[in-house]
């Protein structure tokens, strides 16, 4: 049993998960670790930023909980948990649990010294690391979410994102908008978005006569969502050596907030 860390589960917390998680694979010796406990382990990697190695001795094991989290990214489950739970919020929010309406925004963040594999220096932002192309709806939950090398355009970046949404099929049958800022802008991208896909971009620009912080309508959505991951320490930087594990980090830290506004 571990200690009561604040990124810990509560036990309807995870009832509410436990239909979700994957039963053990048939043939094989029958679960033995509480699933509860490697949740919460995962969980506080994510919230405390620590490594895997130095995870808390009153966790399962670091090697069964990373398996547990490697496993389930590679065969989707993870994505699986983050899609449903989006729906329900949304349906508890009395909206349809396929958005009209979807925002993207990138936001680079610094790597560490280890990390080689998708990194690029932003000359926009003067960062060396990588980019999060997100995409959310408009109550701010994550739709699709992209890293990749920090020198990635935005534009392209843009592109390769919005195809991973529209994979979503179904989940996104009503999606007809999607609003950008002024680094997306550009007839080539919006054709590109139209003829591909027929959705509709629009670009929310900032008043040239305001200085400072201004909220423009639909992009305060998407700043909320990068401000919440700025919450998880494993976040603040990107630790990952692959930026599919980021990705994941970003879907367990959006699964982590949405499962405490369901249950």
């Amino acid at each position: 049993m571990s200690k009561a860390y604040p990124s810990n589960l509560t036990r309807v917390q995870y009832e509410f998960l436990s239909d979700m998680i994957p039963e053990s694979k048939p043939g094989g010796r029958k679960r033995e670790v509480d699933m509860w406990e490697v949740l919460n382990g995962i969980f506080y990697v994510r919230s405390s930023g620590v490594r895997w190695r130095s995870l808390p001795a009153d966790f399962p094991i670091w090697q069964t909980v990373y398996t547990y989290f490697r496993n389930w990214r590679k065969d989707g489950t993870w994505l699986k948990i983050h899609d449903s739970l989006r729906q329900w919020t949304r349906i508890e929010q009395e909206r349809h649990r396929s958005p009209s309406e979807a925002i993207i925004d990138s936001q680079s963040v610094k790597t560490t010294a280890m990390v080689h594999e998708a990194v690029g220096y932003d000359a926009g932002k003067k960062i060396k690391g990588r980019k999060r192309f997100m995409t959310v709806d408009t109550l701010g939950l994550v739709l699709r979410v992209l890293v990749t090398a920090a020198n990635v355009p935005e534009r392209e970046g843009g592109k390769q994102v919005l195809k991973k949404v529209k994979q979503m099929n179904q989940k996104i049958s009503r999606l007809t908008t999607i609003w950008v800022d002024s680094g997306f802008d550009g007839m080539p991208f919006m054709q590109w978005v139209m003829d591909f896909y027929r959705w509709v971009v629009q670009v929310v620009l900032r008043p040239k006569e305001h200085k400072g912080f201004v909220l423009l309508p639909k992009r305060w959505v998407v700043e909320r969502t990068f401000g919440w991951l700025m919450g998880c320490r494993r976040l603040v930087r990107d630790y990952e050596l692959l930026p599919e594990t980021s990705e994941t980090f970003i879907y367990l830290a959006m699964i982590r907030i949405m499962v405490r506004r369901l249950a």
